[in-house]
């Protein structure tokens, strides 16, 4: 049988990495540090919560049609209706949410995505690993403040390949729909992911069909119909699998084989618990 080359590419949200604690606790620490009372973190959930619905029916994707950087689109929300605010709240809260100071790395991701590095070798064709997500400029940041080697290959620019070509990473580019110009489950997002490909150096005259292509996501109408829907293989990590929908198999509890030859075989669409689980799926075998 001849070699797959594997395009095997990761939401990031809620899939490699979620919040320490509770958004609205971490907004209202942040608030009372500098001096702000009288609300409760319920009242901070309830406010931000609708002030993010307003800003993103306002100005959607994070305000890429409108010119408006990420800085400039989350102010909006963070600030909400409060009028008298101290002038450190929005840097400061900013800054934690652009690091992995207010996120924490999901379990089992740092092992993966190092794993994923070798997978494949001589035995198996290449494999490159992507980030695709909805998401502004903030996602490259927030993975290398984890200690991620994440390539500077970002859709819209053109680095220097001659540098990324001297350099292994553990995430080969990345795609956020700021970028792009359009959201998970559009088909347009993957098929930016599939184009990245001719831009990785030894890659020019890639041919996609010489691909097997997996998206990992938790959410199922933007990561598994949306993959599907542009011809990719889904893993739906959704931590329970009482919620698991009825198209999508439900591989926890199983013994792990082999991921592709599993997709390949009739299940389009899986789902494991958490990426630490998927890595056996792959070959991948992590110490605790």
């Amino acid at each position: 049988m001849p070699k797959r080359n594997l395009l095997l590419c990761f939401d990031a949200f809620g899939t490699l990495f979620s919040p320490k604690r509770p958004i609205a606790q971490q907004y209202g620490e942040v608030a009372r540090s500098l001096g702000h009372r009288g609300f409760t973190d319920d009242q901070v959930h309830d406010s931000f919560r609708t002030a993010y619905k307003q800003e993103a029916k306002r100005n959607p994707n994070f305000g890429k049609a409108n010119g408006m950087n990420a800085e400039q689109w989350w102010t909006k929300p963070l600030v909400g209706a409060e009028q008298q605010l101290h002038d450190e709240l929005v840097p400061r809260l900013l800054h934690r949410f652009w690091c992995e100071e207010g996120y924490t790395l999901m379990p089992g991701v740092l092992p993966l995505l190092r794993g994923l590095r070798n997978r494949y070798g001589e035995t198996h064709g290449r494999t490159v690993v992507g980030v695709v997500t909805n998401s502004d400029e903030r996602v490259p940041d927030i993975l290398t403040s984890f200690g991620l080697r994440v390539s500077p290959l970002r859709f819209g620019t053109e680095p220097d390949k001659h540098n990324i070509a001297s350099e292994q990473y553990d995430v080969d580019f990345t795609v956020m729909s700021y970028d792009v110009g359009h959201e998970k489950p559009d088909k347009r997002i993957f098929t930016a992911a599939e184009d990245m490909l001719k831009l990785l150096p030894g890659a020019a005259d890639v041919d996609i069909s010489a691909w097997d292509k997996v998206y990992i996501g938790d959410e199922y109408t933007k990561d598994v119909v949306g993959g599907r829907n542009a011809d990719w293989y889904a893993v739906l990590v959704n931590g329970d699998a009482a919620t698991t929908p009825d198209d999508v198999e439900n591989l926890d509890g199983t013994t792990p084989g082999d991921l592709l030859q599993h997709l390949g075989d009739g299940h389009p669409a899986v789902a494991l618990s958490s990426p630490e689980r998927l890595a056996p799926w792959l070959g991948i075998h992590t110490t605790a």
